[in-house]
């Protein structure tokens, strides 16, 4: 199963603040969460990021329990993204602590697609942009 991934953060390296999966299979409900945010928000953030966001913010804990369970649904999975940082959130997503990780019963592979275009009905909301991401690739790739 293919989910489409795309991430919403404090600026460069900045904390995460919201992430979304979109399957392939539009039978199947994508996944979206928000974060709580402790840091000071980038301006850039704070005009083009935060006015799009949807949800109540969910504490660390919740946003890797939510996941794991979406997670859990799939045996194995291929994450397509189209920036490198997407990936990183994710797998830093998955780590609970010190050698410890949140439950999933999944090989997970990467696909990376710096040659995405897409376009989205909300920009700077992963959900939508997550939409625009898949949207794309049954355009181009299938």
């Amino acid at each position: 199963m293919k989910l489409f991934l795309d991430t919403e953060f404090n600026g460069f390296g900045g904390q995460l603040m919201s992430m979304a999966l979109v399957p392939e299979d539009d039978r199947i409900g994508s996944w979206y969460c928000e974060l709580e945010m402790k840091d000071q928000l980038h301006p850039w953030v704070k005009e083009n990021v935060v006015p799009h966001m949807i949800l109540v913010p969910s504490t660390r804990w919740q946003f890797q329990t939510s996941l794991s369970a979406y997670l859990f649904q799939f045996q194995e999975i291929t994450i397509v993204a189209d920036w490198p940082d997407d990936i990183r959130y994710f797998c830093e997503s998955l780590i609970t602590g010190p050698g410890e990780r949140i439950t999933i019963p999944t090989l997970i592979k990467f696909e990376l697609d710096l040659n995405i275009k897409y376009e989205s009905t909300v920009p700077h909301n992963a959900l939508y942009d997550a939409i625009g991401i898949r949207e794309y690739y049954r355009k181009t790739v299938k």
